[in-house]
């Protein structure tokens, strides 16, 4: 995991790169520039569904927003215009201080203070450290500042953006797996999000026309020569490239296998990009929560994990999230030998495993509603027990990436596996 790091940097508007007074799709109400949020002016804190032990108060609750009979995905919930506001603040309290001749604080810094501490006030806390250098799948990342517009590309970095409060810096977003949680969409979700530029990946110039500084990325293969355009052009553009880390492809860089430590990195890492640290470290503290709770099937019941494709299923392998959800769930993953992420595996090969479940993941291009009909009518696998007992589990396409729904895809397969027989 990496160190906590606090600054004070407010991001100024770069010329010509100013929010258009955009409404938020549901609630009508604009998107804020820096001046309408110093003055105040910023939308009042999500209230998000809760997670079995809400972290909402009782009044939240009391309201009915939570998911009946399923753990619902944790947040940390702080708009990205209210954490501006903190950090303007924090800059004025720093003048005034100047000005009354008060002693400046210590600067002096020691090992101990990059804890993360118990209580902390992101206003005190706040200390600058840009330029920021990431090195992100064996690419180096250099941001001057925090981004300010972000191209988001998939479902996952979507989601990690909204769980982070910063949904408002978004102003592109493309190759959406399926519908945005219900706790990262209570109050409505900015246009960006609620409608997409592109149903698959955009061209360089349909992304150029948005002004980005960031694009994020789920695949890395989006942000190469065959996808937008090479990491390494998109800079000399001045847009800089971050991948979700549970993706990146090198075997240098993959993780094998992927971890929960890896997904919550990614937490730190995005939170230190957009200083929005605490909030992140509210996040992960809230999916070990979910994992703490989480418990684990008993008898070693096999999965067979299908994402896409009919003539040979894409399924998940052993060193993906697919691997790590089923193994923290207490199943054992048919394709856990193949040493990948995903892999092709035939009928007769699925057949011969005879899984004890089928996890299908529900996706706009491949639903698990197909999936089943599939199973249902093809010869080789309509007799396969579990399909005549309809042992499924269903999970969205999101969930089964590295992401703020990982922890929560634990807890959901094991909530399914006992409604059809497990233990």
């Amino acid at each position: 995991m990496l160190p906590r790091a606090t600054r004070s940097f407010v991001p100024a508007a770069a010329p010509g790169r100013t929010h258009p007074g955009r409404p938020f799709a549901g609630h009508g109400r604009p998107w804020q520039d820096a001046t309408a949020a110093a003055a105040g002016r910023t939308r009042p804190e999500r209230p998000f569904a809760g997670h079995g032990h809400p972290w909402q108060d009782a009044t939240a609750a009391a309201a009915g927003r939570t998911r009946p009979g399923r753990p619902a995905l944790r947040v940390a919930v702080r708009t990205g215009a209210t954490l501006r506001a903190l950090a303007n603040l924090a800059t004025l309290a720093t003048l005034v201080a100047a000005c009354s001749g008060l002693p400046d604080a210590p600067t002096e810094q020691s090992d101990a203070s990059l804890s993360r501490p118990e209580t902390s006030n992101p206003v005190a806390d706040a200390v600058p450290s840009f330029p920021l250098t990431l090195n992100n799948c064996g690419s180096t990342v250099r941001l001057d500042r925090p981004p300010t517009r972000v191209v988001a590309l998939k479902s996952t970095p979507v989601e990690t953006m909204l769980a982070l409060g910063l949904g408002d810096l978004i102003v592109g977003t493309a190759y959406l797996d399926g519908p945005i949680p219900d706790e990262l969409a209570a109050e409505g979700l900015p246009i960006p999000i609620a409608q997409p530029m592109a149903d698959k990946l955009p061209g360089l110039e349909t992304v150029l026309a948005l002004e980005p500084d960031l694009i994020y990325a789920g695949w890395e293969s989006m942000v190469s020569a065959e996808g937008i355009a090479a990491r390494d052009r998109l800079a000399d553009l001045g847009i800089a490239t971050y991948v979700s880390p549970s993706a990146c492809r090198d075997p240098g860089w993959q993780p094998d296998p992927l971890t929960f430590d890896t997904v919550f990195a990614e937490f730190t890492e995005v939170g230190t990009m957009f200083q929005v640290e605490q909030e992140a470290e509210a996040l992960i503290e809230a999916n070990r929560a979910d994992l703490a709770a989480a418990v684990p099937l008993t008898g070693e019941r096999t999965v067979l994990w299908w994402s896409s494709a009919t003539d040979i299923p894409y399924v998940g392998a052993g060193i993906g999230a697919p691997q790590l959800i089923a193994s923290t769930a207490g199943l054992v993953n048919v394709a856990g030998g193949v040493r990948d992420t995903w892999t092709s595996l035939g009928w007769e090969e699925i057949v011969a495993a005879d899984p004890w479940l089928f996890v299908l993941v529900d996706a706009e291009w491949n639903t698990a509603a197909h999936k089943i009909e599939t199973l249902r009518t093809m010869p080789a696998t309509r007799q396969l027990q579990a399909v005549r007992e309809q042992r499924f589990a269903i999970l969205p396409f999101a969930a089964t990436q590295g992401g703020p729904r990982t922890a929560w895809a634990v807890n959901e397969v094991v909530r399914q596996a006992k409604a059809v027989g497990a233990q």
